[in-house]
């Protein structure tokens, strides 16, 4: 997904250079909410996704959030951890037009029709159509504040600068102000990350910005029109307890907007694809079932809701399994190493601290996440599976040598465990395994599927390894 950070305006920087030229161009002025109105609606028109990258919300959070959009409200997401609500929030500067001119050296980044500081006000005056003016791309439009209980009323709105009162200029004066970032994101968007975090004395310091469009420093009130889209996420857990949004402050934001996480499991899947900077190749039925332990997760009983599952918990194990197919490929000099499901069992060792127990579940962390995680293969083998005549496969486990596979066996040694049968092939192209390793994980998840079905045992060896039989 294209974010504030990455985005990049694709046509060259405008050329005008002064005010004067900037009228002569026909140029219109648009405060930030019809011009966002106006980009989301002519992307809905053109059938233009406004929203690239942003999965699972289209038929839920997107309408919801488009209407607030246009209706030009200040909003607020609400979601657990994980849900995709920061994504969400930087994907809005692509709403913005592509270049927007300011006044050169302008400090709030003020529209050259429009300066609102003294500073500006005094140099359009002086220098009228020769006011220089330069452009910013949509990417510096958009501002973000991670709120944290030590974030203060200057860092938000700003304070008296004691350098300019050194130089010679009263504390009355508008031009001894330091602003803060909602000023500075004059004519843009500011987004507050975990807006309950912040101390309820400084959320008040929000309540002018959000109603009467000014800020108010030291005891005295600057008139600035700011121009600005007041954005916001929270977690409902801290919405309630831990912090809150002060009922002021709440009133004032014209939309609040529940998120969740994926509803479809193939939704789930998309996030990880999307998501995950894997190391090594990760087969799609191992991140079916990464998905399925997810979602069975968020829906045990054992697992503290409250606090949610986030998606980042998917997104990590898969990263997991790749890297330990890379490990094994190091030590076994595999030069092409592909997870295959031995490796999931490391993610219940490696992640197991993202996961927040109820209290009665004390010493059994390993034991719920090790039972969840057979569901989720038992219900993938079912489903990628089913139809498939394994009675070769069990007769060959049955009649032949065991078969021992884990982090010290390759893909290669595996499949030469087992004599050729016409079902290894089918599951191949079951699966679309192309490749050794793809062949291997095939085999090793139709085996895994044969244990949980209980139709072949599954033991573990002095060596650590698996072996079923």
């Amino acid at each position: 997904m294209v974010t504030a950070s990455t985005a990049e305006s694709r046509s060259p920087r405008p050329t005008t250079r002064t005010v004067g030229a900037l009228r002569a161009s026909g140029h219109v002025q648009r405060p930030v909410r019809d011009e966002i109105r106006d980009n989301l609606l002519a992307a809905l028109r053109d059938g233009r996704d406004p929203w690239p990258g942003i999965v699972g919300f289209a038929d839920s959070v997107l309408p919801q959030l488009e209407r607030a959009l246009i209706a030009g409200h200040d909003i607020v997401l609400l979601g657990e951890r994980g849900q995709g609500k920061t994504r969400l929030l930087r994907t809005l500067p692509l709403l913005l037009d592509e270049w927007s001119p300011v006044i050169a050296g302008s400090e709030l980044g003020e529209h050259p029709y429009d300066p609102i500081t003294p500073a500006s006000i005094r140099r359009a005056a002086e220098l009228g159509d020769d006011l220089p003016i330069e452009w910013r791309g949509r990417d510096e439009r958009y501002s973000e504040k991670l709120a944290t209980p030590d974030t203060s009323v200057a860092d938000l709105v700003g304070d008296v600068d004691p350098v300019k009162v050194a130089e010679g200029r009263s504390l009355g004066d508008p031009e001894t102000i330091h602003f803060g970032l909602v000023p500075r994101a004059h004519r843009g968007i500011v987004a507050v990350n975990e807006l309950p975090d912040l101390a309820e004395r400084i959320q008040v310091s929000l309540l002018n910005v959000m109603e009467e469009r000014d800020i108010q420093v030291r005891g005295y009130t600057l008139r600035l029109p700011l121009d600005v889209l007041v954005v916001a996420s929270a977690n409902p857990e801290d919405y309630t307890n831990r912090g809150r949004i002060i009922t002021p402050l709440k009133d004032r934001f014209g939309a609040e907007i529940r998120t969740h996480y994926p509803l479809d499991i193939d939704d789930e899947i998309a996030v990880v694809v999307q998501e995950a900077q894997l190391r090594a190749e990760v087969p799609s039925p191992l991140l079916e079932i990464l998905a399925r332990f997810t979602r069975l997760l968020r829906e045990s009983p054992s697992i503290d809701q409250r606090s949610g599952v986030s998606a980042r918990f998917a997104v990590a194990a898969a990263e997991t399994a790749g890297a330990a197919a890379v490990h094994r490929g190091a030590i076994l000099g595999e030069s092409d190493p592909t997870a295959r499901p031995v490796d999931l069992g490391t993610v219940v060792d490696v992640l197991r601290g993202k996961i927040e127990f109820e209290s009665g579940e004390e010493g059994r962390e390993s034991e719920i996440l090790d039972h969840l995680l057979r569901r989720a293969t038992a219900d993938t083998v079912r489903d990628r599976l089913g139809g498939i005549d394994f009675a070769d496969l069990v007769g060959a486990v049955e009649s032949g040598s065991p078969v021992v596979t884990g982090d010290r066996v390759t893909a290669k040694y595996l499949l030469g465990e087992l004599p050729d049968l016409d079902v290894v092939d089918e599951l191949a192209e079951r699966l679309g395994a192309r490749t050794v390793g793809a062949r291997a994980a095939a085999v090793e998840l139709a085996l895994e599927g044969l244990y949980l079905a209980r139709r072949i045992a599954k033991d573990t060896d002095d060596d650590g390894q698996l072996v079923y039989g």
